[in-house]
């Protein structure tokens, strides 16, 4: 007696093997096998009743591949999973949650998460609406502030405060503050799209200070001054030093510190070539002043000389001049003609 299984030939021996070696019944899944030749489903007898159907020489079909009610049982979950209706998050919101335990760090967008009517895009068509939040890339795509909102600031601003030291108390107007930290660093950090987070120009530091601030004379403060050369502002009394050669911004602070200290100590320095004779000086300067009238004429004219001439210093230089050489007092007076 022979059987065959979808194109091979099996002798009674092999198929006695397959149907004995081969039964596995799962109770409420279904079985492995196709339906026998009586019509009913193997899970339904018992051992007695197989072994007696195979020794009356019934064989049941065997079924290679994966079972049907398997299969079908997987389409059944996902037909009811699609059919389901998930709910949003935002929906479920409390007016007064807390929207820092919701949204705690930066992260993508997500429409079911923030209860807001949010719209971007571009539309192709005049009375076409803005996409709105849902499925919506362009929403996605940008870097969004939602975490930090003012609420989430003040908290975390409050939780720094223990970290901070408190503000000076001598340190109320400008003035105390260019008095006290005469020295201004300005660096630059820059954001941009890009594999790296370095930008080159980020290195650049740029340190400012008043010369007023440094404790230098006359020679000092002139040598500083050519020094620097067009660094220096006479308006503002203000140094610019800027400093870019070093690769880290480090670096190049210390590089700019370097730089002011070695300009101040540099500036003490008087070499013999540079003692200036009464002739080589930029300004009029008396040795001595006498007390006096003279004393006063000396005063008057300096002023003029260095600072200029106006009507205030042209006056009290004529009235000086008119009492060190003794000439009487002027006795006419200035009348104003109308024409």
């Amino acid at each position: 007696m022979e059987v065959s299984l979808r194109g091979l030939r099996l002798s009674p021996m092999s198929c006695r093997f397959l149907s004995t070696s081969s039964i596995v019944c799962r109770r409420g899944q279904g079985s492995v096998f196709s339906k026998g030749a009586l019509g009913k489903e193997d899970d339904r007898k018992d051992a007695a009743t197989i072994l007696e159907e195979e020794r009356n020489g019934v064989f049941r079909v065997l079924d290679i591949g994966k079972p049907r009610a398997e299969t079908g049982r997987m389409e059944d979950n996902r037909r009811r999973f699609a059919a389901q209706k998930v709910k949003l998050r935002h929906t479920e919101m409390k007016p007064d949650a807390d929207w820092g335990s919701i949204w705690p760090a930066a992260r993508t967008f997500h429409p079911a998460v923030v209860p807001l009517p949010v719209r971007q895009g571009i539309i192709q068509i005049k009375k076409q609406v803005v996409p709105s939040k849902y499925a919506n890339t362009e929403l996605m795509k940008i870097p969004n502030f939602l975490h930090l909102t003012p609420p989430v600031i003040k908290k975390h601003c409050g939780a720094l405060r223990k970290f901070c030291s408190a503000w000076p108390v001598g340190l109320h107007t400008d003035e105390d503050i260019q008095k006290h930290f005469p020295i201004k660093v300005t660096t630059s950090d820059y954001l941009n799209s890009s594999s790296s987070i370095r930008d080159r120009r980020s290195r650049v530091v740029v340190l400012r200070f008043k010369l007023a601030s440094l404790s230098l004379d006359d020679h000092a403060r002139d040598k500083f001054i050519r020094l620097v050369g067009d660094r220096y502002d006479h308006e503002s009394d203000e140094v610019t030093l800027t400093t870019d050669r070093c690769p880290y911004r480090g670096q190049n602070i210390d590089y700019a510190k370097y730089l002011m200290t070695a300009l101040y100590f540099e500036s003490w320095k008087t070499e013999s070539w540079e003692v200036k004779d009464y002739a080589d000086k930029e300004s009029f300067e008396v040795v001595e002043i006498e007390e006096g009238e003279k004393g006063k004429y000396m005063q008057c004219l300096k002023d003029i000389l260095n600072a200029g001439e106006d009507d205030i210093s042209l006056r009290q230089y004529k009235e000086a001049a008119r009492k060190v050489l003794n000439l009487p007092t002027p006795t006419a007076k200035t009348e104003i003609v109308n024409n």
